[in-house]
């Protein structure tokens, strides 16, 4: 079975075991976090993460071979993109480093000292088993220091036959590698 047929059956699963009432939601589980890096800010705001459409909205989406998207109403993220991707963002680059570092709005009395942006290109499952993510980061900083920016281009492999739940678990595997990138590339 390919895996677009395994993702259109599992949507049509959901549909028959929802009888009418609500469609299946998936959440993203943070990987464990192991490692430490250390970054040159004390303090970081992830101020806006920018999904491409398809990305933001709440249907799980799988690209075909053929650069087509397919989507199942019944099949759904469990929060809204933009704002679950900038909470496991943060939470990954607190994990990582050690610092404050939280999602807009910033929490605390005194400002950050550095601000993160991140804008997708590309966030998306493909049937071939690959999770991927492209895009650009700026880093603006309250002081002297140089202002940043970067080009990400990033994958992580699943298996396709695990469903919605395999696509999670590789969004979230993606978003802690991103996390490693920009604290290596852009908060040094």
């Amino acid at each position: 079975m390919t895996a677009a047929k395994t993702f259109i059956t599992l949507g049509l699963l959901a549909l028959l075991s929802a009888c009418g009432t609500n469609a299946e939601r998936f959440t993203v589980r943070a990987p464990e976090v192991s490692e430490k890096t250390s970054i040159a800010f004390t303090s970081v705001e992830v101020r806006d993460v920018s999904l491409p459409t398809y990305a933001a909205a709440e249907e799980i989406a799988l690209q075909l071979a053929d650069g087509r998207l397919i989507t199942s109403t019944e099949v759904l993220w469990a929060d809204a993109p933009e704002r679950a991707v900038a909470l496991e963002l943060s939470q990954n680059l607190a994990r990582l480093t050690g610092r404050r570092i939280a999602s807009e709005p910033w929490p605390f009395e005194a400002f950050p000292e550095a601000r993160l942006e991140v804008r997708f290109a590309e966030l998306v499952a493909t049937e071939a088993g690959a999770f991927r993510a492209s895009g650009q980061y700026f880093v603006a900083v309250t002081d002297d220091r140089r202002e940043r920016s970067g080009l990400f281009e990033l994958s992580v492999p699943f298996d396709p036959e695990g469903g919605p739940t395999a696509i999670a678990a590789a969004r979230g595997r993606l978003v802690l590698d991103l996390a490693r990138y920009i604290a290596r590339n852009g908060l040094k």
